[in-house]
């Protein structure tokens, strides 16, 4: 049937941490501790990746190598990285359960996906260790999706690549790319997405890349919001996004859209 037979979603600032602030800080946190002041923009920028692979990009920004440079008398090496990520880990590990909380609208919008025969997938950043605290947290709230893998199950290729969605699709028995929709939160999901071959969708409200907590984006004016929704969305867009959504409540919806789309011989990514 010429339809979306499957929804894969992101973990953190897509279905679960609003704000995706659960590793943002500790990225903060252990450059702080080796000397290096980071900015939020910069502990966001590569939000999605593997984690050690999210040190790797940080390490590589003009800005970031520069100061390591100048405190350290040298460029940095896969031995920082080590060291770095050696610390990250544990420091992750002891907050993550404090960031299991479904986004609102989650919990209600995967029944209906459920309802219309979807099957429910993930893919993450996060380590296998990292989501054993996750899933059975988030679960308890009431979300859990039919199937997740995370990069240990592909070899550590994590995003870009697309090899978790394609697991994802033989697990589930998705039956072709382009009748999969993939649900993120950064440019690393939306990325991910087209090296797939499915449909990209960015969540704008409680995304990595929109960067504000639940309190701080309802702090906002009708105006702030609108303004910081806009851009948001033209970053996905510019990244490969085929949609944007501001919530998830947007997403039955959307997927009768690409129905729609999918009866009239469309693709994703072809404009």
């Amino acid at each position: 049937m010429n339809k979306v037979e499957g929804v894969i979603f992101d973990w953190a600032g897509t279905t679960v941490d609003f704000g995706c602030f659960a590793p943002v800080n500790v990225f903060i946190d252990i450059f702080k501790n080796a000397g290096i002041e980071v900015t939020m923009a910069e502990a966001r920028e590569p939000m999605g990746m593997l984690k050690i692979d999210h040190i790797r990009a940080m390490l590589s920004m003009p800005r970031i190598q520069a100061e390591w440079k100048e405190k350290y008398n040298r460029f940095s090496n896969e031995q920082d990285v080590e060291n770095l990520y050696a610390e990250f880990e544990p420091a992750l590990m002891s907050s993550l359960s404090e960031y299991t909380d479904p986004i609102p609208e989650v919990v209600e919008t995967v029944e209906v996906l459920r309802s219309q025969g979807l099957k429910i997938g993930s893919t993450t950043g996060y380590t296998q260790s990292m989501m054993d605290v996750i899933v059975p947290n988030a679960l308890k709230k009431g979300y859990g999706p039919d199937f997740y893998i995370t990069p240990d199950g592909t070899n550590s290729f994590g995003r870009p690549y697309p090899y978790m969605i394609y697991r994802n699709m033989e697990a589930l028995k998705l039956s072709a790319a382009w009748k999969v929709v993939k649900i993120g939160d950064t440019i690393s999901d939306m990325k991910e997405a087209i090296n797939a071959g499915v449909w990209s969708v960015g969540i704008i409200i409680g995304s990595s890349e929109m960067g504000l907590s639940l309190d701080e984006f309802n702090a906002l004016t009708k105006a702030e919001q609108e303004k910081v929704i806009s851009k948001t969305e033209v970053s996905f867009l510019q990244n490969g996004a085929d949609f944007t959504i501001k919530s998830m409540s947007e997403l039955p919806a959307l997927v009768e859209k690409i129905n729609h789309l999918i009866s009239e011989g469309r693709r994703p990514f072809i404009k």
